[in-house]
């Protein structure tokens, strides 16, 4: 066999390897898909076929819509608005000052990345609605908990996204600007935020869409906002008042996705 055959037979070889140990990941994913839909009961007949008939019941006791208490729903969606923004404002400031010891390129010390990586961690694995729970008990109803709580839970997730886009940048020009004789400061300001701006920008509009829905969410547990009202109406079970509701949140959503757009596209121009 020449050189040339056992060369292609061996990349033949390699490829093989690859295809397999690629399938075999998917197969395992798939796997873990289908046990994780037989734990929850997706495939029960019994209770797939009971279940259906009750969501169409209660589909159908939602409608017509009642919006004739919209005058009382102004004020707590604007509560929700101005959570949502607060909370997103507040987790990109202590975001900006945490990430960048949160980045393996950017820390000055292991054991300083190993701190705020665990505060990033803890804050993204407390849901907002738990942390709803204890600052309510802690500072009483209304919005300032509900702010608290979505701010503290969203530092864990941009300062995450922020980190992994400083590490993932472009190593050319820091190095550019640390052979002109930058400092840590300059390099930071000039050739990092630079480059990750579009993606920060990114995924800190979406936060702020995020944080909306949320709110609703936090003010289950009496943290103001819409969800307050909604929770309510499901309470005394006036359905029609919830999927009024929901349309509301819905045409608010929507027109919020189409400013953070916008702003998106002048902001990374």
């Amino acid at each position: 066999m020449t050189t040339v055959a056992a060369s292609r037979l061996t990349i033949l070889e390699r490829y093989r390897r690859k295809t397999r140990s690629k399938l075999l990941r998917i197969a395992g994913i798939l796997l873990a898909v289908l046990i994780s839909l037989v734990v929850v009961g997706f495939f029960d007949p019994e209770r797939i076929s009971s279940g259906v008939p009750a969501i169409v019941r209660l589909v159908a006791e939602m409608f017509p819509p009642d919006f004739t208490r919209w005058q009382t729903w102004v004020k707590p969606l604007v509560d929700s608005l101005a959570m949502s923004i607060a909370g997103t404002s507040i987790a990109v400031f202590l975001s900006l000052l945490l990430c960048f010891f949160a980045a393996r390129n950017t820390c000055p010390h292991p054991a300083l990345y190993m701190m705020v990586t665990f505060i990033l961690n803890v804050t993204r694995a407390i849901p907002e609605l738990i942390l709803g729970m204890i600052l309510v008990a802690a500072v009483g109803f209304g919005a300032l908990p509900g702010t608290l709580a979505l701010g503290l839970h969203s530092v864990g997730m941009l300062g995450k996204f922020y980190a992994e886009s400083i590490e993932l940048c472009d190593r050319g020009p820091v190095e550019a600007a640390t052979s002109a004789g930058a400092d840590r400061i300059q390099v930071i300001t000039h050739s990092i935020l630079p480059q990750i701006f579009p993606s920060i920008a990114d995924v800190t509009f979406y936060r702020w869409e995020y944080n909306f829905r949320a709110s609703m969410v936090v003010g289950a547990v009496g943290a103001g906002g819409i969800g307050l009202e909604i929770i309510s109406s499901l309470r005394i079970m006036d359905y029609r008042q919830v999927s009024a509701l929901l349309i509301v949140v819905l045409v608010v959503v929507t027109i919020l996705d189409s400013m953070s757009n916008r702003l998106r596209m002048l902001m990374v121009e």
